[in-house]
């Protein structure tokens, strides 16, 4: 036996990193059923299954009845003019689907899993939960009391009661994006006010179809058969009505908690939505500071001072408004050390270059991600979502992935200067002092 002539490689030296470009991203077409709703529809993937979502855009918003919207949208499965809740399930489950609700401050959706062959006989069970929902009161009592306890466990943790406070700091309480739901709130719940509301809310005029999976010849037809009619669809909706956003006056806040052995902190803003040229930048910028397991406030404050197990800082961009936090729990002894640290690092992030080295490994980290949340139907329809409920279209890809190619140092720098300015801040600590 002869050895081979060939080199072993260098498993020291990193594969060349290649810009991507052209980058061919299946984009969902775009149609509409015979009463006028939309349907965006993306056909993809190998196994004969599909995905429909049913979504819906929250009109209004009551602080009043601010428990209200979730509150319908995962009731519509507890029971029907025709079937009751077990029904349901078991109509469901015998043929091996899924049925999941979803809720946001902007849309609420029902997603149904179905294999293609069983698209037929699911969707009129879909449709009678989006048009013949009873709300029995004994499940809405069952909900509501579900809900208090639920809340009353949050309220006990200092990470939860952050989350929502921070919100409530930045948006204020008149508005879905920072009210806090109280256990009152549930109180007010009854079929009556969910029964109005579901006939205001759950029509075709206020609906969007998503599809993602294998689509056939047959799946339109069947949507349009179904859900295609004028038999539950209403006027066209008024303009969407919301409280004004009004942020709190003071930017430092502690909130006191009883025998906590951890303080929370968060600390951010109100930003742009990723409608925003200068989205794109930030998206690296926080990544850098706090949006992956290799960020610097990773490697400060939980690998080199140890104070915390976690902590991170995100970009959030909502239908209205968007908003930036970093967000981590400390030892209560450290709370005031560990706030040191993480404006030390935005001070660092103004006043020096990121070096080379770490904006490469960004970089990829990124595109990786990105590659990721494109792999697969469902990942694509996910993609799609997002532009359609910010307004873009698919060249915001093309202009975040060039900017990941051609963003530097200095403009990262540019950028943490603009919109990191400790005075824009928001501060609160839960815990103990």
């Amino acid at each position: 036996m002869t050895a081979s002539t060939h080199a072993l490689p260098d498993r020291s030296i990193p594969p060349a990193s290649l810009p991507v470009r052209n980058l061919m991203v299946t984009q969902a077409e775009i149609g509409n059923l015979n009463n006028g709703m939309p349907v965006y529809s993306v056909n993809a993937g190998f196994q004969d299954l599909i995905r429909v979502e049913f979504l819906f855009e929250n009109r209004r918003f009551r602080p009043e009845l601010a428990a209200l919207t979730a509150a319908a949208n995962r009731l519509l499965s507890e029971g029907t003019t025709r079937h009751s809740a077990l029904q349901l399930a078991e109509m469901i489950d015998d043929v091996g689907a899924f049925l999941e609700t979803e809720e946001s401050a902007d849309n609420c959706s029902v997603v149904l899993y179905t294999l293609n062959k069983h698209l037929a006989s699911t969707l009129p069970i879909v449709k009678e939960m989006l048009t013949l929902a009873v709300f029995p009161e004994s499940e809405v009592g069952v909900y509501r009391k579900k809900q208090q306890q639920r809340l009353a466990v949050e309220n006990e943790r200092v990470n939860s009661i952050a989350r929502r406070k921070f919100n409530q700091l930045l948006f204020g309480s008149s508005n879905p994006y920072g009210y806090m739901v109280e256990s009152t709130d549930f109180d007010r719940l009854d079929t009556a006010i969910l029964q109005e509301y579901h006939q205001s809310q759950y029509h075709s005029g206020n609906c969007v179809l998503l599809l993602a999976g294998k689509i056939h010849d047959s799946t339109l037809p069947l949507l349009n058969q179904h859900f295609g009619g004028n038999d539950w669809q209403q006027p066209a909706p008024s303009q969407p009505v919301f409280g004004e956003i009004v942020s709190d006056a003071s930017k430092i806040h502690f909130l006191h908690k009883e025998g906590a052995l951890q303080s929370a902190i968060r600390i951010g803003r109100r930003m742009m939505t990723r409608a925003h040229e200068d989205y794109p930048g930030l998206s690296v910028l926080n990544t850098v500071l706090g949006g992956y397991f290799g960020s610097r406030l990773m490697s400060n404050i939980r690998e080199d001072k140890g104070y915390t197990y976690g902590i991170g800082s995100a970009l959030v961009s909502l239908k209205r408004e968007g908003y930036f936090f970093i967000s981590t729990e400390v030892g209560a002894d450290v709370t005031s050390a560990a706030l040191a640290e993480i404006y030390k690092e935005i001070e660092i992030l103004q006043h020096e270059l990121v070096p080379k080295e770490e904006l490469y490994m960004v970089r990829n980290y990124m595109l990786g991600s990105f590659l990721k949340g494109i792999d697969g139907p469902f990942a694509l329809l996910d993609r799609f979502k997002t532009l359609q409920l910010s307004g873009l279209d698919y060249s915001y890809f093309e202009r975040y992935l060039l900017k990941l190619e051609t963003i530097g140092s200095e403009e990262i720098r540019d950028l943490a200067r603009k919109y990191f300015k400790k005075e824009d801040l928001y501060e609160l600590v839960v815990g103990v002092k």
